[in-house]
């Protein structure tokens, strides 16, 4: 089984490239933001809680997002792979997803950085926001918020995986078919 990991910053197209990895490929998609969403349309105490932390651009516990993700794994016994959109944030959610995973026998197949420079970061958010009717993409400061919090907690993942020899990156300025071509090459490496 195969675990693959799609970092990159808010609005680099993380999303849509893991949809095409779902239909191309055949992995399930596990975007800890679909399913945070989810859990604040049900109206449930979890989901105010989940709702303000993003709204305000805050991240929401490790330990509620972990749980999400093993049960998760465990609902999918029969998955060719996995893609985690949206986790590991940070080096100690790698740390635990790796050990999550040695504990069912798995490892990270390869981490994909889709790479995008803060100036195109805003337009790509404010077209997500018109589009899909994001209410916490239509705010400049939850999105600089986002963004700040990208780079100071999400990109030592860069070093992280680059260490491991499981760390890839690419350029997200492309087309959507062009970015998931090169997606796709590393996938089949």
């Amino acid at each position: 089984m195969k675990f693959y990991i799609l970092l990159g910053p808010p609005g680099a197209g993380k999303g849509t490239q893991a949809a095409l990895m779902v239909k191309e490929l055949g992995y399930v998609h596990v975007s800890t933001g679909d399913v945070l969403r989810k859990e604040i349309s049900k109206g449930t105490e979890l989901g105010a809680q989940v709702k303000k932390l993003i709204d305000n651009g805050e991240f929401v516990p490790d330990a509620i997002v972990e749980t999400i993700i093993e049960q998760v794994i465990d609902q999918n016994p029969q998955a060719k792979g996995f893609i985690f959109d949206g986790f590991p944030r940070t080096v100690s959610q790698a740390e635990d997803l790796d050990s999550m995973l040695a504990r069912k026998g798995y490892g990270i197949t390869n981490t994909i950085c889709i790479s995008l420079p803060d100036k195109f970061i805003f337009e790509r958010i404010a077209h997500r926001a018109r589009i899909e009717g994001r209410a916490d993409d239509a705010k400049t400061d939850t999105i600089q918020t986002r963004i700040d919090i990208y780079h100071a907690r999400t990109e030592p993942l860069i070093n992280f995986y680059r260490e491991k020899g499981l760390y890839s990156e690419i350029d997200g300025q492309g087309t959507i078919k062009e970015v998931f071509s090169s997606i796709a090459r590393l996938t089949r490496e």
